[in-house]
């Protein structure tokens, strides 16, 4: 996997925290950490998009002829 070496700033506050978690053992250092929390972000805006692509198919599937209950029953039952 190719590597792209960047220059960040981070406040002092920024930093210390940085320097905690490191210091902590969470991490082995600060580009690990940070790292992680791309790779954090990454997942989320996925599940967002993964969201946002059910709700379309939902929309976009018309309405449904089931009530609620009926809806229940289904996902209690294992059939959804």
């Amino acid at each position: 996997m190719d590597t792209i070496r960047k220059s960040i700033t981070f406040t002092g506050q920024q930093d210390k925290w940085i320097r905690l978690r490191v210091k902590k053992g969470d991490f082995t250092n600060d580009s690990e950490y940070i790292r992680d929390l791309v790779r954090k972000d990454q997942q989320a805006n996925q599940k967002l998009l993964d969201l946002k692509s059910a709700i379309d198919e939902g929309l976009q599937s018309g309405r449904s002829e089931l009530k609620i209950s009926d809806i229940i029953r289904m996902v209690d039952d294992g059939e959804l």
